[in-house]
């Protein structure tokens, strides 16, 4: 989600939605750059419009963060069906679909903060909610595909591979990344080496 210069676009007539979409670009880039509770205070400065203004595109500083959940939701899922699409061994999908999770937080620093929770601390209850139930459909995904991958396996590589136990642990090793990533101030790039641990998770 690429920034929009606030100031030469809002001396222009902009087409209908444009608004909201600038309205979430510049929410993105605040947490990216600023640790501090987002306010509405300081994205409307931001926009060099009123806070007014602002509860013409969205009810609540709540329903922002939703716009920005369902860009990250709309995103990463379309990627994994891409993935899924793929006549690729089923290893080698769990492996793509968890090294895209780690190269979507470092692509967009400002949504790994939302992703981690850590954006939404103060915020309604239902955001964090709406993020449980991502992590938990993404984990789904990674279990499905595991157990397809399954049907044609040895007895040996079912007793050796459990679906459900790899994509929990793909998930924490992803959750982890991203925590890093938001804390050292988005210095410890999530897809270092990640190759390599994805491999080891889905031999």
């Amino acid at each position: 989600m690429q920034d929009v210069e606030a100031g030469d676009s809002s001396r222009k007539r902009l087409k209908p939605g444009e608004r909201k979409l600038q309205i979430l670009q510049a929410m993105a880039l605040m947490l990216e750059q600023e640790s501090e509770k987002v306010t509405t205070a300081g994205l409307a400065a931001r926009l060099q419009v009123s806070e007014a203004a602002l509860y013409r595109h969205f009810a609540s500083k709540a329903q922002m963060y939703e716009g920005l959940l369902e860009f990250i939701e709309q995103t990463i899922f379309g990627l994994i069906n891409q993935i899924d699409a793929e006549a690729d061994p089923a290893a080698q999908k769990a492996r793509s679909i968890v090294l895209m999770l780690l190269n979507f937080a470092e692509t967009n620093p400002g949504m790994t903060r939302v992703l981690t929770g850590e954006a939404l601390s103060y915020e309604n209850l239902r955001l964090q909610q709406r993020v449980n139930q991502l992590l938990d459909r993404t984990e789904a995904s990674l279990r499905q595909c595991l157990k397809l991958g399954l049907a044609d396996a040895s007895p040996a590589a079912h007793a050796l591979l459990d679906p459900a136990l790899q994509a929990s642990l793909a998930m924490g090793f992803v959750q982890g990344r991203w925590l890093r990533f938001s804390k050292t101030g988005f210095r410890a790039r999530p897809s270092e080496s990640a190759d390599v641990i994805a491999a080891a998770l889905f031999p």
